[in-house]
């Protein structure tokens, strides 16, 4: 078919067949790859968190706001739990450690789901036992419960043989939060340190 097109024309042609090749090959080769990461689900795209107000460990606010400008790795806890949280804020101290500078871009924040226990106070001084660094917050259940259900995590009171020795069950996964104060994905258990730093790093890195 090209055989019958004047030579001038068919010149012109195969250039910008080849010019329009050239640049649908160089789309495709310098778009920049996916992040991903091993140790969870990375959401495609990032879920909006509805407007909630909290308190933090100095009685401030807590809103989304303080979820800004810098990656938050949430894990719905409580002081009193007497494995799980501990295990967790433990391996989180080892995650920010082997992070090094990078940690300085990271949030640790536990999200207290035992108001009726956890005060600003108290909970400033566990997260603090674990890691100066962390942070940690907590509310209303009304507030609680809207974020549960933006950030898919579950937990209930179970009763005691009084009513003061009830326990709290709850989900076991690390929400990630980005710097646009999205949920951006979960890192599920079990939980391993160096999958962690690996797949924080990447992220990190792939944002600077």
């Amino acid at each position: 078919m090209l055989d019958k097109i004047p030579s001038s024309l068919r010149f012109g042609l195969i250039a910008a067949i080849a010019a329009a090749l050239g640049l649908a090959l160089g789309v495709v080769f310098m778009k920049p790859k996916a992040v991903s990461i091993e140790s969870g689900t990375l959401l495609q795209p990032a879920r909006a968190l509805p407007a909630f107000t909290l308190t933090d460990i100095d009685g401030k606010p807590f809103t989304n706001s303080s979820l800004q400008d810098h990656w938050t790795v949430v894990f719905a806890g409580f002081t009193t739990c007497p494995d799980v949280c501990p295990s967790t804020l433990t391996l989180m101290k080892g995650v920010m450690a082997d992070l090094g500078p990078l940690a300085s871009e990271v949030q640790m924040l536990l999200l207290s789901i035992d108001p009726e226990r956890d005060t600003p106070e108290k909970l400033k001084s566990y997260v603090h036992f674990f890691d100066p660094r962390f942070t940690g917050a907590t509310g209303p259940n009304t507030e609680l419960d809207k974020l549960a259900r933006a950030m898919s995590f579950v937990y209930a009171k179970i009763p005691g043989t009084t009513p003061e020795t009830y326990t709290m069950d709850h989900s076991a996964a690390l929400m990630l939060i980005n710097p646009q104060g999205q949920l951006a994905g979960f890192f599920t258990a079990p939980h391993r340190r160096a999958a962690l730093v690996a797949d924080l790093t990447n992220l990190l890195k792939k944002k600077q």
